[in-house]
C-alpha cells in the first residue's frame, strides 16, 4: 500500500491513557499521554481500580487533543488501533469502548493490538525492522525473547517462569525503601556503585532461553533482612550495582544464545527497562559480536507504555489485514504464540 495511512491509537493497558497519530507506522503525528505514577505511588504500586478512573477521565480528552495537534480531522484517518491486552483488564476496557465507539461513529475500521507488539514496533520510528529478527521484551509484566520470521510474525522462544526483570526492580527498591517505580533509582544507584555482593543468576547455564528473577529478588530481600537481624549496614549503592549486574548479566547471556542460534538481520530491545542504562551498555558491548545483525534500541522516551508503539504495530496489523469488529473484548491475558519444539 502505497497511499498515506494515518492511524489513530489508544493505549489504557495500566497506568498510562496515552492517545496518538502514526502516519505510515514510522512517523509520530501527535502523541497526548496523562500519567497516574503520582496516584499510585502512596501505594506501592498501581491500583486497578484507581487506574481506570484515570483512563476514563482523560480518554476523550487525549484524543480530541491528538487531532488537534495533528491538525487532522476524522475524516483524514485510515484506522482506529487498539490495546487489547494483555494488561488490567478495567483499564484495557476503557481503551477498547472509547477505540470501537470512534470507530463506529466515524466508520473507521478497527484494529486490535497486542500490546507486546506495540512495544516492539516502537524501534521502527529508529528505523525499519529488517526480517527475520528477534526482540528481547523487558519490562514490569514481561521477559521474554521474541523471533519474528518475517513481519507480523511474532513466536516466543524465552519467557520468564516467574518474576518479570521490572518487576523485580520495584519489588527491590520496595524493600530498599525506594519510591515506586524504583527501576529507573536503582539503574542510576548501579552507576555510582560497585558490585560487591555475591548474588544469585537462575538459569544462566541452562541451554533453553526462559528467565527467572524471583530466586535474585528473595536473595536482596533475605540478605537485608539478616543483615538487619545482625545489626549490620548494607551499603545500598552497592546493592543496587549486584543487584543490577545480576540482571543484566542474565539478559545478555541469554540473548547472545539466541542469536547464535537464530541469525537474524535485526535485534530490538524493547519495553520499559530498555531504557535501563546498564543493560543498553551491556547489549551494546555484547552486538559487537554480531555484526551483521543491526542493533535498535527502541527510545527510551518511546521505552515505556505510549499509544505511537501501538500505532506503529497497529499499522502493521492494518496492512496485514487484521480487523476487529465491534464485538472486541479486552484480553488481560493475550500473549504472542509460543515457538513449538
Amino acid at each position: 500500500m502505497s497511499e498515506t495511512r494515518y492511524i489513530m491509537a489508544f493505549e489504557s493497558s495500566a497506568d498510562e491513557t496515552s492517545v496518538a497519530i502514526v502516519k505510515n507506522g514510522t512517523e509520530i503525528v501527535s502523541l497526548e499521554t496523562a500519567t497516574q505514577i503520582k496516584s499510585h505511588q502512596r501505594f506501592g504500586g498501581i491500583v486497578p481500580e484507581v487506574a481506570s478512573r484515570h483512563h476514563i477521565e482523560q480518554v476523550t480528552v487525549l484524543a480530541d487533543a491528538a487531532l488537534e495537534d495533528a491538525q487532522l480531522t476524522y475524516d483524514d484517518l485510515t484506522a482506529i488501533a487498539v490495546t487489547q491486552g494483555p494488561g488490567l483488564v478495567g483499564a484495557l476496557l476503557i481503551g477498547v469502548t472509547a477505540a470501537k465507539t470512534i470507530a463506529w461513529a466515524h466508520n473507521l475500521p478497527l484494529v486490535p493490538v497486542i500490546h507486546l507488539a506495540g512495544h516492539i514496533s516502537a524501534a521502527n520510528f529508529v528505523q525499519p525492522i529488517a526480517y527475520p529478527a528477534l526482540a528481547l521484551m523487558v519490562s514490569g509484566g514481561h521477559t521474554e525473547l521474541v523471533l519474528m520470521r518475517e513481519e507480523y510474525d511474532y513466536l516466543v522462544i524465552g519467557d520468564t517462569r516467574d518474576d518479570a526483570a521490572g518487576e523485580s526492580y520495584d519489588k527491590v527498591g520496595r524493600t530498599m525503601g525506594l519510591q515506586y517505580p524504583s527501576g529507573k533509582t536503582i539503574d542510576e544507584m548501579a552507576h555510582e556503585g560497585e558490585p560487591t555482593y555475591d548474588l544469585p543468576r537462575a538459569l544462566i547455564n541452562d541451554d533453553r532461553y526462559d528467565f527467572s528473577f524471583s530466586g535474585l529478588k528473595s536473595a536482596v530481600i533475605n540478605l537485608m533482612h539478616n543483615a538487619d537481624q545482625r545489626g549490620e549496614t548494607v551499603d545500598h549503592v552497592n546493592l543496587a550495582a549486584s543487584f543490577q549486574e545480576a540482571v543484566v548479566d542474565v539478559l545478555v547471556t541469554k540473548t547472545r544464545r539466541a542469536l547464535e542460534n537464530y541469525p537474524v538481520k535485526s535485534f530490538i530491545v524493547a519495553g520499559g527497562v530498555a531504557a535501563n542504562r546498564g543493560l543498553r551498555d551491556g547489549l551494546t558491548a555484547m552486538m559487537a559480536e554480531f555484526p551483521d545483525t543491526t542493533f535498535i534500541p527502541v527510545p527510551i522516551k518511546l521505552a515505556g507504555d505510549n499509544a505511537v508503539m501501538i500505532g506503529a504495530a497497529g499499522d502493521i496489523a492494518y496492512r496485514h489485514g487484521k480487523r476487529g469488529g465491534l464485538d472486541l473484548n479486552a484480553n488481560p491475558g493475550l500473549e504472542f504464540d509460543y515457538l513449538e519444539d
